[in-house]
């Protein structure tokens, strides 16, 4: 890991104890150089604590205990503005207005020593590894339906369902009566998606990127209720 220090952060240092959250973002930008740049510039005022390269070398950008700027205007639970208890890191690559490449073998690997690393320092449940469109959903897509969080629960850094999904996808597109329609909002809320996401297609977008990543339509039917049934009982 190499050191390249952004000034874009809080004084003071928070307390070990403040840090719940991992918030996975990627970098949306055209080019690494770009967008490293951009999370050292003053005037762009955002960072992240770590930054992974398309070869996978890991770049700390911010120590873990000040406050990055990477969370922007977001909410998860009760909580809001959760730059305050979380680690940020960005992983290259261009995103959905780039043309949206798959993430590289090497980045996923540096990125599950250091979830594994940062999980046991600062004992952060796995349900608290977050992306920036779980707590952001109006506004952000990263780190999008390319990134593998089945494979990061299947070592324990995130959370999945515990459905066979050849069995679940012949309820796609298969619609909801409005009492379990209401159930799917509810258990959204019981996995920490926050209410003060008014916006309902973005939220069931987001749900979807996360957790339903073949199809992103917005739209509730009884694949994504059962999901979402799945994930409160685990």
């Amino acid at each position: 890991m190499t050191s390249n220090y952004s000034i874009n952060f809080n004084t003071p240092k928070r307390s070990k104890k403040l840090i719940k959250f991992i918030i996975i973002h990627y970098t949306g930008m055209k080019s690494q150089s770009e967008a490293l740049e951009r999370l050292s510039d003053s005037s762009s005022k955002v960072s992240a604590h770590y930054f992974i390269k398309d070869n996978g070398k890991l770049v700390n950008l911010v120590p873990d205990l000040y406050e990055a700027w990477h969370a922007g205007k977001s909410s998860w639970k009760n909580l809001k503005a959760l730059n305050k208890y979380s680690i940020g890191i960005e992983i290259n690559n261009s995103g959905h207005d780039y043309g949206y490449p798959k993430f590289k073998k090497g980045q996923i690997s540096t990125l599950k020593k250091l979830l594994k690393n940062l999980i046991n320092k600062y004992k952060i449940r796995n349900r608290n590894i977050l992306g920036h469109s779980d707590i952001a959903p109006d506004r952000k897509k990263d780190p999008g339906e390319k990134f593998p969080w089945k494979d990061l629960a299947n070592k324990d850094l995130s959370i999945w369902h515990k459905l066979k999904e050849n069995k679940i996808k012949i309820l796609r597109n298969q619609r909801l009566n409005s009492k379990d329609e209401n159930m799917f909002f509810k258990n959204l809320y019981k996995i920490g998606y926050s209410k003060m996401n008014k916006n309902k297609l973005f939220l069931i977008k987001a749900f979807q990127r996360r957790f339903r990543q073949s199809l992103i339509n917005g739209k509730v039917d009884k694949e994504c209720f059962v999901i979402s049934k799945s994930l409160t009982k685990s």
